[in-house]
């Protein structure tokens, strides 16, 4: 049974020992239930005793699935993988996403991870979202999310990656292009 740096944090936010998330699991057989279902039961124990209770349910449903060996951190329900890089800027939100829109556009270690045509930009007061796939069938999303500042962050992700190998590769990749894009505003 492996252990992840999960536990403690979610111990923390819902104010419950992991040996009593243990038992709850055990409970309500979370080893035969996949992982929307564990979710759906974790939402429904949680609810009403917790802020951001969408958040601690998946803390609570990831950190166990990887507890019992289900998968290993970064690994998604379905098999698949994925990472992100993120790093605060001076930037606003929305001077972010116009700067990284110009970057994304003509950097070539960009340009050769992602599919030509296919890139959708979309905002709301809480991001402004940049995805498209990238060539391998991954998605990429890049993220500018505000900061009680003014300020913004920059999130970059890479989802639906086959082998842990690969993960640590995009991880290394997108770090690159990340510090290159700030290096550059």
């Amino acid at each position: 049974m492996a252990t992840n740096s999960r536990i403690k944090p979610v111990e923390r936010a819902t104010n419950r020992s992991w040996d009593e998330w243990l038992k709850f699991m055990d409970g309500i057989g979370a080893e035969n239930l996949d992982h929307k279902e564990i979710a759906l039961k974790v939402y429904e124990e949680l609810d009403g005793t917790i802020d951001r209770l969408g958040w601690w349910t998946q803390a609570v449903t990831v950190a166990y699935e990887q507890y019992i060996g289900r998968r290993i951190p970064g690994q998604r329900p379905d098999g698949t993988f994925q990472m992100s890089v993120s790093k605060s800027t001076k930037l606003s939100m929305e001077e972010l996403m116009d700067k990284w829109k110009d970057f994304a556009a003509k950097d070539k270690t960009v340009q050769g991870v992602i599919v030509d045509g296919d890139l959708r930009v979309s905002g709301t007061d809480r991001r402004i979202t940049w995805r498209t796939k990238a060539k391998d069938g991954s998605s990429v999303i890049v993220t500018s999310e505000p900061k009680k500042n003014g300020t913004a962050s920059i999130v970059a992700a890479q989802i639906g990656l086959q082998t842990l190998e690969l993960n640590d590769d995009a991880r290394e990749k997108w770090a690159s292009i990340v510090k290159r894009f700030l290096d550059s505003v």
